[in-house]
């Protein structure tokens, strides 16, 4: 699926099921709790922290695409497209990061 494809899924669904978009600051707010959720697993099922019994059912996959659909959300709401954006962003990573990611010693 395209990321297009994916915010016009996002808006179908909000305006079928959602009745609209919550506010741009509840979205962040609600995209800032994901983020919470998906580095609750990260820091208890790759990190140094145990995890507990109620957190082993947990679905990491699950949770980033929580933070996907919010995403999603809060490009749709402020227009944002986020095909083009991500495409740009590659491109300039690819053009700024190559040769220092390349040259560091810290990655071989």
């Amino acid at each position: 699926m395209s990321i297009t494809k994916a915010q016009q899924d996002v808006d179908s669904w909000i305006k079928a099921h959602g009745v609209r978009y919550f506010n741009e600051l509840t979205n962040m707010a609600q995209l800032t709790e994901e983020v919470g959720e998906v580095a609750r697993i990260i820091a208890r099922r790759y990190g140094e922290q145990s995890e507990k019994e109620s957190d082993k059912a947990k679905d990491l996959g699950e949770e980033l695409a929580d933070v996907l659909f919010v995403v999603l959300c809060l490009a749709n709401q402020t227009g944002v497209d986020l095909q083009e954006a991500f495409a740009k962003k590659l491109e300039l990573k690819a053009k700024r990061d190559h040769e220092r990611h390349q040259n560091n010693k810290k990655l071989k």
